[in-house]
């Protein structure tokens, strides 16, 4: 999908009703908001390790375009699907924390590379802290579980894509 086929959904939407849109297509996710603020416009492409943003002249363009047009919030995100992942799940039940003690670091966010073995969370399960390793050496993709949460067995918590 090409920056005018955007510019277009974009038009379609302000002269519109909805307040939302979101479409999936040709490996690219498009999210479209609506909140009748001043208009913002996020273009982004996001790979494995770098986010790439549309030059400031053409997020300009579009933002004075809608501005004209109606006071509206368009929020455009574009992210190539990442189809090669795996997923860590939870073996028990628990409750989901990101560190091993609230004032020591995370263990495991988005963009790490991490190796086999290396602790990714803590599942804490009838008062035992239990360590979740990493399955494979890659890099996380995204974190699927939130600090203190509760968890069930087999509950995906992290996607990550090997390395080859």
């Amino acid at each position: 999908m090409d920056f005018n086929a955007i510019e277009n959904l974009m038009k379609q939407m302000n002269q519109s009703d909805l307040t939302l849109l979101e479409i999936q297509s040709e490996g690219m996710h498009i999210l479209m908001q609506k909140n009748g603020a001043e208009p913002i416009v996020k273009v982004a492409l996001e790979a494995q390790e770098t986010m790439v943003t549309l030059p400031k002249e053409i997020i300009n363009e579009v933002k004075s375009a809608h501005k004209a047009a109606h006071k509206s919030e368009i929020i455009t995100e574009i992210k190539p699907e990442i189809s090669n992942y795996k997923e860590i799940t939870s073996p028990i039940v628990g409750t989901f924390y990101e560190a091993i003690a609230p004032d020591k670091p995370i263990l495991a966010k988005v963009g790490d590379k991490v190796k086999k073995g290396q602790p990714l969370c803590i599942i804490e399960a009838m008062k035992l802290m239990n360590e979740i390793e990493s399955e494979y050496d890659g890099e996380i993709i995204e974190v699927l579980a939130k600090n203190d949460q509760m968890i069930e067995y087999g509950q995906p918590l992290f996607k990550i894509v090997p390395n080859c």
